[in-house]
């Protein structure tokens, strides 16, 4: 089966299949509190939360203005993006993913700014919730007809 992948989505896919290589998993679109949406939020084998937001353009990077309000909800903050990307648009304190469809490479490291405990004890029980989720709804897709727990992530 090919899917149909958005320009977004491709970088996301690399950016995965690369932390994937580095000992992390991750979940795509994930929603740290309501209103917000990363595109990848990853999880570290030292339980380190990373956050990446991929930008395919000019425009895409410029309409974001949700950006700053990931920042609360990870250790490290990267943007992914091609590249032909004008990565001088980019804020330089904040990490730099170079990606397609099919790897990436991590050219600036995010500073660290890590979470308080008790946000990464929610942060990473919501991120196995979710993954969970998603895995059972690919198996059994009538599931979510009996899930009543208003969770949104």
């Amino acid at each position: 089966m090919t899917l149909d992948l958005q320009p977004g989505q491709k970088l996301a896919r690399g950016v995965s299949r690369h932390l994937r290589g580095l000992g992390f998993v991750s979940v795509e679109e994930f929603v740290p509190a309501r209103g917000l949406r990363v595109d990848v939020m990853a999880l570290g084998p030292k339980g380190e939360l990373w956050v990446i937001e991929c930008k395919s353009s000019r425009a895409d990077f410029l309409s974001d203005a949700k950006w700053q309000g990931y920042l609360d909800w990870c250790d490290r903050y990267f943007w992914a993006v091609d590249v032909d990307f004008p990565t001088d648009l980019l804020p330089p304190d904040t990490g730099l993913i170079i990606s397609d469809a099919y790897d990436a490479e991590i050219i600036r490291m995010a500073p660290e700014d890590k979470l308080p405990p008790a946000r990464r004890k929610a942060m990473i029980q919501k991120f196995a919730t979710h993954a969970a989720r998603r895995l059972q709804a690919l198996r059994d897709p009538g599931a979510a007809l009996f899930d009543d727990s208003g969770d949104e992530g």
